[in-house]
């Protein structure tokens, strides 16, 4: 199943940041994508938004955490999906301490995704980050907030847990939300969280909210590519949907390749190429 062609994607910061589903448009659809295959896979699927996440870190490089991936890592991968040119809007994340050290460092290394082909970047993080976040914009890089659990602070956290459940702790997360509007992010991710606190940071905010186990009240969603396919299988958070079980159909596919070609019937005379008659005659010395 593929996507309509002719449905119009928001393709700019501004197209996206006007795009509320209380104004009667369909919710926006985000998903990660870390290289060219991906990308292409995404764009043919028909998704709203590319986002080429740190969760590249467990995914694809094999960390535990996103803690470990680098910048240089997330300028190659965002490099490769941009390569791809989709027509998705492409998202590049900030990683961890890409942000935490001087407002010139920050700037620099979301010019860095820029220029790897992402337009516009995520970083983590409420009110606390404002002059950052003001910082990149005022660059003229457009910005996605990301409040909630974000799991840059799973150390401080204590690990990935649900944020927002006590009253004091949602006004807090409506707080950063409006916050991060004020300092003129295009969209947010609101990501672990109840139901009812991302359903009212996203009546109080005037930018799309994008919920990744925020529940259905969200402008937009996002899960990571790896756990819609089913590749990923050293976790399963509760907010995951598997659309398939590509993991599984890859582990037959492959077991049925060694298999045959231990058995010898790979590859076929079909599979073979063949040699014309005077080469076949000059080789049968041999």
């Amino acid at each position: 199943m593929t996507t309509d062609d002719s449905i119009r994607r928001p393709r700019t910061a501004p197209s996206i940041a006007a795009h509320k589903v209380a104004d009667g448009v369909e919710p926006l659809v985000m998903v990660t994508a870390y290289d060219a295959p991906g990308a292409h896979i995404a764009d043919r699927a028909g998704v709203d938004l590319i986002l080429v996440g740190d969760s590249v870190a467990m995914v694809v490089l094999g960390y535990d955490d996103t803690l470990h991936v680098t910048m240089d890592d997330m300028v190659h991968h965002t490099a490769a999906v941009a390569r791809a040119k989709p027509d998705p809007f492409i998202v590049g994340d900030l990683p961890w301490m890409a942000y935490h050290t001087t407002m010139a460092a920050a700037v620099e290394n979301a010019a860095r995704l820029v220029r790897a082909g992402a337009q516009s970047v995520k970083l983590e993080g409420g009110r606390r980050r404002l002059p950052v976040v003001e910082a990149i914009i005022n660059a003229e890089i457009p910005v996605m907030g990301h409040i909630g659990l974000t799991p840059q602070s799973a150390l401080a956290m204590g690990g990935f847990k649900i944020q927002g459940r006590r009253v004091e702790a949602a006004q807090a997360l409506i707080d950063d939300a409006k916050a991060l509007e004020d300092a003129g992010v295009y969209a947010m991710v609101l990501e672990g969280v109840p139901g009812p606190v991302a359903d009212a940071v996203t009546r109080q905010v005037g930018v799309p909210t994008i919920g990744i186990g925020a529940g259905p009240g969200c402008d937009g969603q996002v899960l990571v590519y790896h756990d819609v396919l089913g590749i990923e299988d050293r976790l399963r958070p509760k907010f995951v949907r598997r659309y398939a079980e590509i993991g599984e159909a890859s582990i037959d596919a492959l077991a049925h390749y060694a298999a045959d070609v231990r058995a010898r019937t790979f590859p076929s005379a079909e599979e073979s190429y063949k040699a014309n008659e005077d080469l076949a005659e000059a080789l049968s010395v041999y």
